[in-house]
């Protein structure tokens, strides 16, 4: 897709999230910053009415609880029979039992178009050997680009795995994002962050693996203006904001940074 922020900002999709108390206002005002509308129904009794209404759903377990669990399932149900792209952010798997077992209780339960976390947190999905210490990511031993394409081959989805690079493969293609900056990791909430960004994508642009590419690489280029004129953490969210509201596909196009493998 050519324009994808224009076609967000024109048609203003509707993002439902049941995701991160901790992150919830940031991945709200982003949403908003990209031109998308956010929305947060966690409870069971209206969250798939919810979905069914939206243009794509964001489940994020970095707070998880079981009846949370339970309204990512009826809300992930829903999607799939609406054909609503679900974008699910595996949060701190590999931390704990209970985190890995309702990470894989949704991958079983419902079709997830787009599996994203850090490195550790994807390859403790796809079955290597890798643990998180709370919600950050850890050296993996194992080619991360190898692990993100048999993945997305196994669960035939998109896999995104976040870090200095960012991966992402549908098993048959391959991008390397390299947009961004360290002080994206310096404030709490960017990487869920990110998945809101990757779902305002998704639900405009069919080919989700082109989306999340460019989910990842606008946020990348918006972070690399913002550090420019940062001096820490706080006035880079704020700027932070700031260059999202102010970013234009053309301004882009002269600064991504993306390889094809």
């Amino acid at each position: 897709m050519n324009e994808p922020l224009k076609t967000i900002r024109e048609t203003k999709p509707l993002i439902h999230h049941i995701t991160n108390w901790v992150t919830i206002y940031d991945c709200a005002n982003m949403t908003r910053a990209f031109g998308a509308l956010p929305v947060m129904a966690h409870a069971p009794e209206e969250c798939a009415d919810m979905t069914r209404i939206s243009s794509a759903l964001v489940l994020n377990i970095g707070t998880l609880t079981s009846e949370i669990i339970d309204s990512m399932l009826l809300s992930a149900a829903a999607a799939n029979e609406n054909k609503i792209p679900v974008v699910l952010d595996a949060v701190g798997v590999g931390a704990t039992k209970f985190r890995d077992e309702m990470a894989a209780k949704i991958l079983g339960s419902a079709h997830i178009d787009i599996i994203k976390g850090n490195y550790s947190e994807i390859a403790k999905l796809a079955g290597e050997n890798a643990e998180t210490k709370g919600v950050e990511a850890t050296a993996i031993n194992a080619d991360p680009e190898k692990v993100a394409k048999a993945f997305a081959k196994s669960e035939s989805c998109i896999v995104v795995m976040t870090g200095k690079e960012d991966i992402i493969s549908d098993g048959n293609r391959t991008f390397i994002v390299k947009n961004g900056h360290e002080l994206m990791g310096s404030i709490v909430g960017t990487g869920c962050m990110a998945a809101s960004i990757i779902g305002s994508f998704a639900s405009v642009n069919p080919d989700y693996c082109d989306a999340a590419k460019d989910a990842l690489c606008y946020f990348g280029v918006a972070g690399e203006l913002a550090a420019a004129k940062s001096n820490g953490p706080g006035s880079f969210k704020v700027h932070l904001y700031d260059e999202v509201f102010n970013l234009s596909d053309e301004k882009v196009k002269s600064m991504r940074n993306v390889e094809e493998r």
